[in-house]
Order: C-alpha cells, then sequence, then structure tokens
C-alpha cells in the first residue's frame, strides 16, 4: 500500500512540474534565481531604473507593464523611453494633458509602427496617474548625420536642434567594450561610425533622464537592453552626469532553456530577465 502511496505522489508531482510551464526567470549578475518582488524592492531604493527590452518580445512588454503599476504603489514615478524622440515631447505632453486625442499623436509624433500594443499603455498609465513621459531619444536624423559625417557634424545644427540632444561636445570612449565590438559590424566596415552614431543616443537618453528627474521619485526608462547591458551606455553617461546616482539596470536575454543562466550573460545588469525564446512576437 505505502508502495503505490509513493507511485501516486511520485505521479503527481512529475504532472504538476510539467504543467508548471513558466515563461521566464529573473537572476541576479551572479546566475543565481532572484525574484520579481526582489527586482520591486531594489526598485523602491533607486533614482533609476533601465529595464532593457528586445523590442518584438511580448513578455517584456507584459512585465514592463506591470513592474510598473506594482512600483507606482510604492513610489511616485517619472516615465521614460527610447521609443519617443525628444523633439516630440510636446505632442507627447499634449497628449498627456488631454490637449490632443491619440490620433493627433499618430500624426503629429513618429511612433514606432509597435506603439499601440507595446508603448501606448505604458503612456496611458503615465497620463492616468498624471506621471510625466519624456521622450528620451535623439531625433533619428541627428543620429543619421553622425553615422555619416561624425559627431563634429552636430556642431552645426541650429540651438533648437541642439535642444534636443545632449549638451556638446559628446563624450566617446571606444574602448568600451560595447561600442568597441560594433566596429566589426557590416563586414568589419563599420568602423567608428557606427558605434559613435550608439553613442549619441545612449548620452542623449542618459541627458533627458538626469534632467527630469523629481526628488523622491523613481525613474524608469525603457530601452533595447543593448543600451544598457553590461553597465555601459545609458548606465555610463548617468554616471558621467551624476558619479552618486543609483541606478537598477534590468537585462533581457531569451533561451530555449529559462531554468539557468547561460553564463555569457553573468554580469551583464543588477537583473537579467530570461524569457523563453518561443514567445510570441508583437511585430
Amino acid at each position: 500500500m505505502k508502495k503505490i502511496t509513493f507511485c501516486i505522489f511520485l505521479f503527481a508531482t512529475v504532472i504538476s512540474v510539467a504543467q508548471d510551464k513558466k515563461a521566464y526567470q529573473i537572476f541576479d549578475k551572479k546566475g543565481k534565481k532572484s525574484s520579481y518582488e526582489k527586482v520591486l524592492k531594489a526598485a523602491e531604493k533607486t533614482d533609476v531604473v533601465l529595464f532593457g527590452e528586445y523590442h518584438d518580445n511580448s513578455v517584456v512588454h507584459w512585465l514592463q507593464l506591470e513592474f510598473t503599476k506594482d512600483l507606482a504603489q510604492k513610489k511616485d514615478l517619472v516615465l521614460g523611453a527610447e521609443m519617443l524622440e525628444a523633439d516630440n515631447q510636446t505632442q507627447v505632453n499634449q497628449y498627456l494633458n488631454g490637449e490632443i486625442n491619440q490620433k493627433q499623436l499618430d500624426s503629429s509624433a513618429r511612433l514606432w509602427k509597435n506603439y499601440k500594443t507595446d508603448y501606448k499603455p505604458l503612456v496611458d498609465f503615465a497620463k492616468e496617474k498624471k506621471f510625466s513621459f519624456i521622450a528620451t531619444n535623439v531625433p533619428r536624423r541627428y543620429a543619421s548625420l553622425v553615422f555619416k559625417k561624425d559627431l563634429v557634424a552636430l556642431d552645426s545644427l541650429s540651438a533648437q536642434e541642439k535642444s534636443w540632444i545632449a549638451p556638446l561636445p559628446i563624450a566617446f570612449d571606444i574602448n568600451l567594450p560595447g561600442y568597441k565590438s560594433m566596429m566589426g559590424m557590416q563586414g568589419g566596415h563599420a568602423g567608428y561610425k557606427m558605434p559613435k552614431a550608439q553613442a549619441i543616443k545612449d548620452a542623449t537618453m542618459a541627458y533627458f533622464i538626469n534632467k527630469n528627474r523629481k526628488e523622491n521619485s523613481v525613474f524608469i526608462h525603457y530601452n533595447g537592453t543593448y543600451h544598457s547591458d553590461n553597465y555601459e551606455g545609458i548606465n555610463w553617461y548617468l554616471r558621467k552626469l551624476d558619479a552618486g546616482i543609483k541606478i537598477v539596470t534590468i537585462a533581457m536575454v531569451e533561451q530555449k532553456d529559462i531554468s539557468k543562466l547561460d553564463a555569457e550573460h553573468y554580469n551583464k545588469a543588477d537583473f537579467i530577465l530570461v524569457i523563453d525564446e518561443d514567445v510570441t512576437r508583437t511585430h
């Protein structure tokens, strides 16, 4: 009888485990399993959260929204995103203040094709809670200008145009591993062009994050994970602006097996969000 009971228990346990199929798992920088609750607690004590994403991953977008809602119950927030460009801040503010509707925002701002599914819920939450939502990214035409003509080309911009980018001159360190690796792109022909175009984005996002921080609030910034992975990019520029700033970084990776963190991702961020590689794409 005991043997039968044990077999039934073992069978039930196996079935339970098989049914408990998770879409994501959170790890700390050393590869140890962590939890959503620990990320929230860390976020309560910081100045800035850099929440990295893959732009087409449905789970990370859901989690960003849930995280924002949950943190808003504990702290006042300022929100911001790579996906909105600084010269569209006026239109974003008009939408938040109810001065224009979604259709008017669509026609007056350069919104990403997945804005409706992935970023509108965050902007609408800011509107509901009367939080600021900051368009942090450099207008793409200026990143393109840097790619074609180097950072020096920014010197010729008008005062109005310069107000939409980080103050000149832009610091640039090619020895940062993330930028250095970009030089090998495009069949090894990218040279300094691509990392410098990336740097103007990172520097501008950091500038507008820092500029719009509020006392006793947490600034949550949503960005492609490569903009803050390995404590580089936005993180590096933020620390140049304020050496004492407290930052929590969340990196995102996809793996076939989410039960353990692949060693290549250790130390990528304070928390590494591992999502099943088979999840639905938003676009």
